[in-house]
Formats: structure tokens, C-alpha cells, sequence
């Protein structure tokens, strides 16, 4: 079983228009909960975080909306793409909603995964004016920052298409976001490298420089050490490296910072004996050219740490 969780086989995202299927979530009813994706936290945990992120913002004595808002006043609202992009959050988005004032109604219309164009409504939101309005900004919170990454993923997958090149993001996540953040690349047509430290070997430079480089017996002891049939990957800098990698028996080199001609060389010297992966510094501007050396695996720290969020906005009817 391979323990880069989860398959590497992305899904690319719906085409345009949205097409996915509308979701009513009536009065008293429990929250959206998604399947499609392989979303990744269960019910609770959703309601969990959200909880922890609704009370950091004090959205439950927000004295702005109390002051300004009779309790009484009902509105219909839509939250709205300002650009292109691709759909993520819908289930945190709900979920904030619903913690605000239970008897909010929603209707999603763009679901997780879905392209969208400026101008698409993603929810429709009826209810009373308070919960809406103190729920608005964590709502959009999880919908801008995961949008944006499904959306900066799904560029990087269009500049590589007819390669046999994947988009792998990396461990380079917001801390306690982590498992949002790999669902958004997924959201975008990318797929996921390791989760985290215990579910692949990934022997580093740094790991390779306290035992004096010795790459054989890195990958020997990595797998007397890891559970049967966890792949071992080695970082490599140099083609050297990529030799004494695929001697070792490594499933997987890194190929890191290496010119599109050096990766060229790098995949020869693998000849289909293991995974090849290219790494460090990958632009939109750079990343076609990568793929066109023949590499199987792209990873890109920037579609989690750097990704700048899609802009959606919240639009009450009639004002």
C-alpha cells in the first residue's frame, strides 16, 4: 500500500458552468456534509473547528451586528465569486452558518471542486440578518484562503496538461489546516504528497548530511525501520545522488532545484526504476518546462504557503 496518502490520481475539477447538483439545506436540519473529494474531517471535527474559529472572532457577541440589526429581520443573502477560480470550504463555509443561528436556510450551488466564473453565486443563505451577518467573516475566511489554493492549483495543472506530469502539494501548510489544505489541492485537479512525518520516508539533505551522506545506508535503515510497503524517497542534489539513490533501491528521488537539462538526465539515469519527482522554486512561468523533461511528480510549496485567496463576497438581496 502506498503511504502518500491519499492515491496520487487527481481529480480534475467540474468545467464550467457550476453543474453540481443544488443542496437545500432546509430549517432544523444538520449541516452540509460532503462526500465527493474525499473530504477529511468527519462531522464533529468540522463543528469543532469552526467552533474554535467562530469564538476567536467573538462572533457570538458581535456588538456591531447587536447594535445595529433588530433581532427580528429576516434577509436573503448569496455569497458570489469577484473572479474565475475553483470552489472549496463549502462544508466550513455551512457549518458557520449554522453555528450562528441553526434556522438559517442554505442552498449550495457551487460545490467542492466546482470551476467557477466571476459573477457565480456559491450559496444562497435565507434567515435571520444577526446570524448571517456574525457568521460572514469566518464563513468567507475558510471559502477565500481554501478557494484560493484549489484555484492556484488548477492554474499550475492547466500550464502542465498533456505531460505525464502530477501536481503534488507539500508539507509546507498552515498549522491545524493542514488536512483543509491537501482537500483544496484536490479541489484544484492536484494531488497529495505525504500527510505527514509517520506516512512516508523522505530521506533529506539535511538528514543525508548528519550521517556523513551515506545514501545506502540511509534507505537500508529506513526500510528495517518502516512499516512493509511504505515508500522510501531520497532528496537528491546532485546526479550522483540520483545513482547512489537508485542503487540503494530507493522507490523515489527528489530531484531538487535542478535544471530542466539535469532533470532530463535524472529521469534517464531512473529509467522507470523509480518514481522521479522535481522540486524547489517552481513557477507557473517554469513549471511546463519541468514537466516536459519527463518527470512523474511536481510538488509546489506555493500552492499551500503562498497561494493568494480567491475573492468571494457576501451580497444581501436588494441592497
Amino acid at each position: 500500500m502506498n503511504a502518500f496518502h491519499p492515491p496520487l490520481r487527481p481529480t480534475p475539477p467540474h468545467a464550467f458552468p457550476a453543474v453540481s447538483p443544488q443542496t437545500i439545506t432546509p430549517l432544523g436540519s444538520s449541516a452540509y456534509k460532503p462526500s465527493a473529494l474525499g473530504f477529511p474531517l468527519s462531522a464533529d471535527d468540522v463543528t469543532a473547528q469552526v467552533r474554535v474559529a467562530l469564538l476567536e472572532d467573538q462572533a457570538f457577541n458581535d456588538v456591531s451586528t447587536l447594535a445595529t440589526v433588530v433581532s427580528d429581520r429576516h434577509v436573503r443573502a448569496a455569497i458570489v465569486t469577484r473572479r474565475d477560480g475553483v470552489v472549496s470550504g463549502i462544508a466550513m463555509a455551512v457549518e458557520a452558518f449554522r453555528q450562528l443561528d441553526p434556522h438559517i436556510s442554505i442552498r449550495v450551488d457551487a460545490d467542492d471542486g466546482t470551476r467557477v466564473r466571476a459573477g457565480t453565486p456559491v450559496l444562497f443563505l435565507s434567515g435571520h440578518a444577526r446570524g448571517i451577518l456574525s457568521a460572514e467573516r469566518t464563513a468567507l475566511n475558510y471559502l477565500q484562503h481554501l478557494s484560493g489554493i484549489a484555484s492556484l492549483t488548477w492554474r499550475y495543472v492547466q500550464a502542465i496538461e498533456g505531460t505525464r506530469a502530477q501536481i503534488l502539494d507539500t508539507r509546507k501548510t498552515t498549522p491545524g489546516w493542514r488536512l483543509l489544505e491537501k482537500f483544496a489541492v484536490r479541489c484544484g485537479g492536484g494531488a497529495n504528497h505525504r500527510l505527514d512525518l509517520r506516512s512516508g520516508v523522505l530521506i533529506k539533505d539535511n538528514h543525508l548530511a548528519a550521517i556523513g551522506g551515506d545514501i545506502a545506508m540511509a534507505v537500508s535503515r529506513a526500510r528495517q525501520l518502516a512499516v512493509p510497503g511504505t515508500p522510501v524517497q531520497v532528496e537528491c542534489d546532485t546526479l550522483d545522488q540520483v545513482d547512489a539513490a537508485v542503487a540503494a533501491g530507493a522507490d523515489w528521488v527528489l530531484l531538487d532545484n535542478m535544471t530542466p537539462d539535469r532533470l532530463r538526465d535524472a529521469v534517464q539515469r531512473c529509467a522507470g526504476r523509480c518514481v522521479t519527482e522535481a522540486s524547489g522554486g517552481v513557477t507557473l512561468d517554469t513549471v511546463r518546462a519541468i514537466a516536459q523533461t519527463g518527470v512523474d511528480r511536481i510538488s509546489i510549496g506555493a500552492l499551500t504557503h503562498s497561494a493568494p485567496a480567491l475573492d468571494l463576497g457576501l451580497d444581501f438581496d436588494g441592497l
